[in-house]
């Protein structure tokens, strides 16, 4: 299933190398991966499956039908990957439903991408109802567009949403800077050939080559993600 959002033709009003910024939604604009953690356990709890807090690391970022696929083997629920789906995703909206909080230094940078005209996509591996409800707090004005889990065939870590997305931008992925918070958008982000900031929420990332690894968005501005295409290019 390919997106349906309209390709959008832009670029930095100043003509800057950095040509667009892609950002991940949960846990790096918004603290959110909690939330998903606390439906996960919810539901399996409601199954009467313990899930341990060693797998949150395992299951967080990832694409639903593998972090759901890794708690069923090691719970053995007795359920699909479709009702366990369902079901989660129902018990996240019903937790979201009174808005989320950003995550430190997320609104300023938004702002800031805007004010200068620096064209912005949010790819997220959730469902397009959790995206919409989610930009009730993040501000739909501050996205030229957003690609949704359920709006492209391969996920993340595949890198087509970070591809798809770039090119609805008009954009070249190599001067596109992606902004995740997990390995396994990380791992989307690099094989569509964009370059990384990563902001690790729960699992370590570690730095790489085309990676630069800091400790919050506060780190974050327009200068410093310019630098990061200027200096490959």
């Amino acid at each position: 299933m390919t997106s349906t959002i309209p390709a959008v033709d832009s670029r930095p009003a100043d003509g800057s190398a950095l040509q667009a910024v892609l950002l991940d939604m949960d846990g790096t604009l918004v603290d959110t991966e909690g939330f998903w953690w606390d439906a996960e356990v919810e539901v399996f709890a409601e199954l009467g499956h313990a899930i341990d807090e060693i797998h949150r690391e395992v299951v967080v970022g990832g694409p639903m039908a593998r972090s759901l696929g890794h708690l069923i083997s090691v719970t053995g629920a007795d359920a699909t990957l479709a009702e366990l789906s369902a079901l989660i995703n129902v018990r996240f909206a019903q937790l979201i439903g009174r808005g989320v909080p950003l995550m430190p230094g997320a609104r300023r940078l938004l702002t800031e991408l805007g004010a200068h005209g620096v064209p912005t996509a949010l790819v997220s591996a959730s469902q397009r109802h959790v995206i919409d409800s989610v930009l009730r707090s993040l501000g739909h004005e501050n996205f030229a567009l957003s690609i949704a889990g359920d709006e492209v065939s391969s996920p993340k870590p595949h890198p087509e949403p970070y591809l798809l997305a770039a090119a609805r931008l008009g954009a070249d992925p190599a001067r596109c800077v992606v902004i995740e918070d997990t390995p396994t958008g990380v791992a989307a982000a690099e094989a569509a050939g964009c370059r990384v900031v990563a902001v690790p929420s729960i699992a370590p990332i570690a730095t790489a080559p085309g990676r630069t690894v800091v400790p919050s968005l506060e780190h974050v501005d327009l200068p410093f993600l310019r630098s990061l295409i200027t200096s490959v290019h």
